[in-house]
């Protein structure tokens, strides 16, 4: 992936220089709640950033892009985006994104995921593109709204997390509503998707 500089963000690839910012954030359990995973140490952060660092690309299936939040104006990594490829046939595509809360509430969330939908629509052509969240993490579910994102579905105790029943909450964004919705301005650093 090319780097994308917005006016506040850049998103970019991992690199291994990420492990003290990126370890800063995995290490709290106030970030790690409603995630698959628990709070890491620093090696099991040092895996998952490796596994980041190889994830650059979306050529298939099954990829996963990892993408590397960071504040222009310090260039401290302050969050992380994924793009996961679900179905060519579909042509569908989940978005899963994390930001360390000190820097919540300033709207690098949204400005970061803009660029991610613009990127999945735009650039990757996708027709769908997903994002779920559990049920009680009302700041996720804030964040897909913003994002022009509906929410589809609720389940009720409809997932296990981390052994015990939660709420799932299911949103969704079509192409075509991305291009109802977004101007055709191409972002700096993106080309603008043809065909």
């Amino acid at each position: 992936m090319d780097r994308i500089t917005t006016e506040r963000l850049v998103l970019r690839p991992f690199t291994p220089q990420d492990l003290d910012d990126l370890h800063d954030l995995h290490r709290r359990p106030d970030v790690t709640r409603y995630l698959l995973w628990d709070a890491r140490t620093r090696d099991e952060t040092a895996a998952a950033l490796a596994t980041r660092c190889r994830e650059t690309r979306l050529a298939a299936e099954g990829d996963n892009l990892a993408i590397a939040v960071q504040l222009r104006a310090t260039g401290g990594l302050i969050g992380e985006f994924n793009l996961h490829w679900l179905s060519a046939e579909l042509g569908r595509a989940e978005i899963g994104f994390v930001q360390h809360p000190d820097h919540a509430g300033r709207g690098y969330a949204t400005e970061a995921g803009r660029q991610v939908l613009r990127l999945a629509f735009e650039t990757h052509g996708f027709h769908r593109v997903i994002g779920m969240c559990n049920g009680s993490n009302t700041s996720s579910m804030r964040l897909m709204e913003r994002l022009g994102m509906r929410r589809e579905a609720y389940f009720v105790q409809g997932e296990m997390l981390k052994g015990e029943r939660a709420d799932l909450a299911v949103y969704a964004l079509l192409a075509e509503e991305w291009r109802g919705a977004r101007p055709q301005v191409p972002a700096p650093g993106l080309p603008t998707a043809r065909g």
